[in-house]
């Protein structure tokens, strides 16, 4: 998940608050349920749609896509605005569980980057369906007094002389990501013999690994206790705020892209509401806002236009065109495939 600073205990709390008053607010036609990962929103943004539009909204917080999916199916809540990540959206676009939007009606679509755009047309076909919020890379952090030579491959993980001082991702696809593209493969492949040997690798490579970790690998890279740490590109900006000898790479063989995006369920009773809510995240001013409290990529090439040169050219943040096209997206891959996933990975973590 593309997600840091998650306070568990606040999200529960909120989520237990908002829940109490959804049917209420439900039965009110000016008012939206909107639920996004944690701590992923300038609150005071939403107080500003509700005074510009008088829309009141009720706000809740998942902390994975999966969760959000296993809430969202219950129907317990009508959410009428989601923000989640690519592939869950790919997926529920298939289910039939996503309303198209009508950009017609929107004034902002056009501050959206098409160079962005583009790849969310990979899991969302002609774009009709979700407006990107936020993006980011997968790479390598790693701390320049330990690691002298150029971290240019994926393969650097294997090096026995970093052992017991790796951190992979505790996240199955993107633990799998890093031997499929050290290899040359598209890490959406459905072929189960390349996944098998991926598996193979991660398993090689085990030894090696001090700790499966998300969040966590930013602290531990600050506190100097590992040497390289596969991490997502938000992380690793703030680390190497908190840490001067701290860098960022893109090895050469590729990587994954990941977009976080709004988009209406078919669950959403105020679909003319939601329409202005992602609308109005996608305002230069508000998307500025939210960019500077997330300190992610933002799609809204407005907000990137408006940046002081130093942020522009900051490739953790924003990639150059040479990484750009060494980035792939992150697609449903299907539930026979999931599976097998899933069996290698608890093979993985067990062995």
């Amino acid at each position: 998940m593309k997600r840091t600073g998650m306070i568990l205990l606040a999200v529960f709390a909120a989520v237990c608050i908002c829940s109490c008053t959804s049917s209420e607010k439900q039965n009110n036609e000016k008012s939206l349920i909107v639920f996004n990962y944690g701590d992923y929103i300038d609150r005071d943004v939403l107080e500003q749609f509700e005074e510009e539009t008088g829309i009141k909204v009720e706000y809740e917080e998942y902390i994975t896509p999966e969760d959000m999916y296993t809430k969202y199916k219950s129907g317990v809540i009508s959410y009428d605005v989601i923000c989640t990540s690519d592939y869950m959206i790919e997926k529920m676009i298939k289910e039939g569980e996503v309303k198209a939007l009508d950009w017609d009606k929107m004034k902002y679509g056009d501050n959206l980057d098409p160079v962005y755009m583009d790849f969310c047309g990979h899991f969302d076909p002609g774009n009709r369906h979700a407006s990107p919020y936020m993006f980011g890379t997968v790479g390598i952090l790693y701390n320049t007094d330990e690691v002298e030579e150029e971290v240019k491959s994926w393969g650097i993980l294997w090096d026995q002389k970093y052992k017991k001082d790796i951190i992979m991702e505790n996240s199955m696809r993107d633990a799998f990501l890093v031997p499929l593209k050290w290899e040359g493969h598209s890490l959406n492949t459905k072929d189960h013999k390349i996944l098998k040997k991926a598996q193979q690798l991660l398993i090689n490579q085990k030894p090696l690994v001090a700790a499966y970790l998300v969040d966590e690998s930013r602290d531990t890279m600050i506190a100097g206790d590992a040497s390289l740490a596969v991490v997502y590109s938000g992380d690793a900006t703030e680390a190497m705020e908190a840490s001067d000898n701290l860098d960022y790479a893109v090895p050469e063989e590729g990587t994954n892209i990941w977009f976080d995006c709004w988009f209406i369920p078919e669950s959403s009773k105020h679909a003319d509401e939601a329409r202005q809510f992602i609308d109005f995240m996608n305002r230069e001013d508000i998307a500025s806002r939210n960019f500077n409290y997330i300190w992610y990529g933002t799609p809204n090439k407005a907000v990137y236009d408006s940046l002081d040169e130093e942020t522009r050219q900051d490739p953790t943040i924003f990639p150059n065109e040479e990484v750009l096209k060494r980035c792939e997206v992150y697609t449903y891959l299907g539930e026979e495939t999931e599976r097998y996933y899933s069996r290698l990975w608890k093979e993985l973590k067990a062995y």
